[in-house]
């Protein structure tokens, strides 16, 4: 679980960074523009960020923004939050607004001949690994399932709803994912930057300016808010397991520990914002490792020795226990089957960057 949120503090660094980055470069260099705003090239990390000053150059700008960034929310990692309520439910306004937004931008793009469109070949196998990463990530779901499941009073229902929420999940990610490789020729990394505002033209309206600008901020808005949380909540779990492996480090003074625990939390990942901005790599070793782990290993490994335990008692007690709202899913072969598939995918994801490195 630290591993995983090691991972995702130091995505959440650098796609504020590279938003905010792109934002305030601009577009430097590229082809035609789309009717939203978006570029059919994407810069190079060493190109100036603006022509009045050829010195700083895009990576510079976007290693000032990692600091400021640590700087401004850093802090928060030695405090505490209770209450998230109203986070929450902005961040979850914002993600609404922006998945609308993004497919119907795209929507619009594709139905207009004058913008270049994306042709993706039927299969390339050469990206495969690192999809398998990038999947687990994207369907990360072991801290949204409680706050599902708890709320439901009547628990015979829970089945049709985790599908129903799942099936709408599938639905967004589709729609995302297909819209956006048929509209752009070249889509970042972060998919929120081929929307980025380009060259100021007469075709763009003032609405798609702001849309532009809203989902080119959106990972600002989002992930700025859940910083603070996760950062604490890693730093919490770092001094647990510190705590628990050393005694010296059990007994240090309070006011050590409010310093200590918080800055072994935020400097690592920072430390990754800076040396790399690639965040399709961050994110496919943070989901193809920390996360098979957590989605798939850590939860089929409690099922297993749960039922193994709930036997062993039926056959002490001579009693048979049976759940009335057991899974269909609930022969061991599946069990199985999930580990198998998460082994391929940690394997494929780390024979890639293997061959990368030989390379």
């Amino acid at each position: 679980l630290a591993a995983y949120l090691f991972g995702d503090l130091a995505i959440y660094i650098t796609a504020v960074s590279k938003s905010l980055r792109d934002v305030s470069c601009g577009v430097s260099r590229g082809g035609n523009t789309s009717n939203s705003g978006s570029n059919s090239s994407i810069p190079d990390i060493n190109d100036p960020c603006w022509t009045t000053n050829p010195q700083l150059s895009r990576s510079d700008v976007y290693k000032i923004f990692v600091a400021v960034f640590i700087l401004v929310l850093g802090p928060f990692a030695y405090f505490n939050v209770s209450k998230t309520k109203y986070l929450q439910m902005f961040t979850t306004l914002m993600r609404w607004t922006a998945f609308v937004t993004m497919i119907t931008l795209s929507i619009l793009r594709l139905t207009d001949d004058r913008q270049k469109h994306g042709h993706p070949p039927i299969l390339d196998l050469s990206t495969a690994p690192m999809v398998f990463g990038v999947s687990v990530y994207a369907f990360m779901c072991h801290h949204s399932i409680p706050s599902l499941i708890t709320p439901i009073e009547n628990k015979t229902k829970v089945t049709g709803i985790l599908a129903a929420d799942y099936a709408l999940i599938a639905t967004f990610y589709l729609l995302l994912s297909f819209t956006g490789i048929f509209a752009f020729p070249e889509i970042p990394d972060l998919y929120t930057l081929a929307f980025s505002p380009g060259p100021e033209q007469g075709s763009v309206n003032i609405p798609t300016k702001i849309a532009d600008y809203f989902l080119a901020l959106f990972p600002v808005f989002t992930l700025a808010t859940n910083f603070p949380i996760i950062a604490i909540t890693l730093r919490n779990n770092i001094e647990a397991i510190l705590s628990d492996a050393s005694e010296r480090i059990a007994s240090l003074a309070p006011g050590i520990r409010r310093l200590l625990f918080p800055t072994v939390a935020i400097l690592p990942p920072a430390l990754v914002a800076l040396a790399t901005e690639n965040l399709g790599v961050l994110v496919s070793i943070t989901g193809a490792f920390a996360g098979a782990g957590i989605q798939y290993i850590i939860p089929c490994s409690l099922v297993w020795l749960a039922r193994r335990k709930l036997n062993q008692f039926g056959q002490e007690l001579n009693l048979n226990f049976q759940n009335p709202l057991e899974s269909f899913f609930k022969h061991t072969g599946f069990i199985i089957t999930i580990i198998v598939w998460s082994l391929v995918a940690v394997g494929l994801v780390a024979a890639n960057f293997i061959i990368q490195a030989i390379k």
